[in-house]
C-alpha cells in the first residue's frame, strides 16, 4: 500500500492524512457488517475518503491485485504451488436493492429471483479466481463461456475445470478450444435436495463464505464492477484470517493493556 501511495506522484507538499490500514479496515467493515458507507462509525476515516478509495482501487486494479497475492500465500501456506491447475465454476443469483438500475439486473426464472448472478471460478481449496457479475437473466451457459475465456487468460496452468449439468456443450467446447477439459459433475440419480457433489463441494462453501459478509447478501451496487470488487473483499478478509490465524474481526492495532484500567 505504501508503494501504491508513492506512485500516485503529487508535489509531496503535503503529508497523507489518513493511514491506508485505517482505509482498508473501514472497507472490511462495510462489507462485513452491510452498512451504508455514510452510517461508517467516527473513529474511522470520512465515509466518502474511504468510498473513493474503495472506487479507485476497483477500477485501476489494485484490489484484485491484493487478492491474487493473498491467494498464491494461502496456496503456498497449505502445501500447493501458487498457481492452480484444476478449477470449479458455478453461480449464485441474488436480490438486488431498489437503487441498482433496471438495465443491469434481471429475473433467473428457475430460482425465481430478480437481481443480479455471480459467476463464480474456484480452486479446489474453494479460493476465488474468476468472478463475473451479470443480470440474473444471463445463463450460466452463456456467461461459463466467458469464465473459461477468462481463466485462460488469468490462469494459464489450469487444465481441468469441473461444472455441474446446467452448463451445455458450449462450455465444454470452449474450454477444449483453450484446451481445458471441461467435465460435468452431475447428480446421483433419484437425489432430492441439496448434497455436496464430489470434486465441486468446494465451491458451494465458498458461496457460503461470501454469504456470511452481509453487504453480498443482497446487492446494493449500481456497478456491477463495485459488486465485483465487494466480492474480492470478501474472499480477501477471508483469506487474511487464514493467515493470520484469526477467527474473529480486529479492526485495531491498539489493543489496551490488560492492567489498564477501563473507563467508567
Amino acid at each position: 500500500m505504501t508503494a501504491w501511495r508513492a506512485a500516485q506522484g503529487g508535489l509531496g507538499l503535503k503529508k497523507p492524512v489518513h493511514d491506508l490500514r485505517e482505509i482498508v479496515n473501514a472497507i472490511l467493515y462495510v462489507n462485513r457488517t452491510g452498512i451504508a458507507w455514510e452510517y461508517l462509525p467516527h473513529d474511522f476515516p470520512p465515509y466518502k475518503t474511504v468510498h473513493a478509495y474503495f472506487t479507485r482501487w476497483a477500477a485501476d486494479g489494485t484490489t484484485e491485485t491484493i487478492h491474487n497475492l493473498l491467494r498464491g500465500k494461502v496456496r503456498q501456506t497449505a502445501g500447493r504451488n501458487p498457481e492452480p491447475t484444476a478449477a470449479i465454476i458455478d453461480s449464485q443469483s441474488v436480490k438486488t436493492s431498489t437503487n441498482v438500475p433496471e438495465s443491469s439486473q434481471g429475473i433467473d426464472a428457475g430460482k425465481k429471483i430478480k437481481g443480479r448472478k455471480r459467476h463464480l471460478a474456484t480452486d479446489v481449496l474453494g479460493l476465488l479466481l474468476v468472478v463475473i457479475v451479470t443480470a440474473a437473466s444471463v445463463s450460466d451457459t452463456a456467461a461459463g463461456r466467458d469464465v473459461i475465456d477468462r481463466l485462460a487468460a488469468t490462469h494459464r496452468h489450469v487444465s481441468t475445470v469441473w461444472v455441474d449439468a446446467g452448463y451445455r456443450t458450449t462450455v465444454i467446447e470452449r474450454g477444449g478450444a483453450h484446451g481445458i477439459d471441461v467435465q460435468v459433475v452431475s447428480k446421483t440419480p433419484g437425489q432430492k435436495g441439496f448434497q455436496p457433489l464430489p470434486k465441486r463441494w468446494a465451491i458451494e462453501r465458498t458461496n457460503g463464505w461470501i454469504m456470511l459478509h452481509r453487504r453480498l447478501v443482497r446487492d446494493y451496487e449500481t456497478s456491477p464492477e463495485h459488486s465485483r470488487a465487494h466480492i474480492h473483499w470478501a474472499m480477501i478478509d477471508n483469506m487474511s484470517r487464514r493467515l493470520t490465524h484469526e477467527a474473529t474481526p480486529s479492526w485495531r492495532d491498539d489493543h489496551p493493556e490488560a492492567d489498564t484500567p477501563m473507563p467508567i
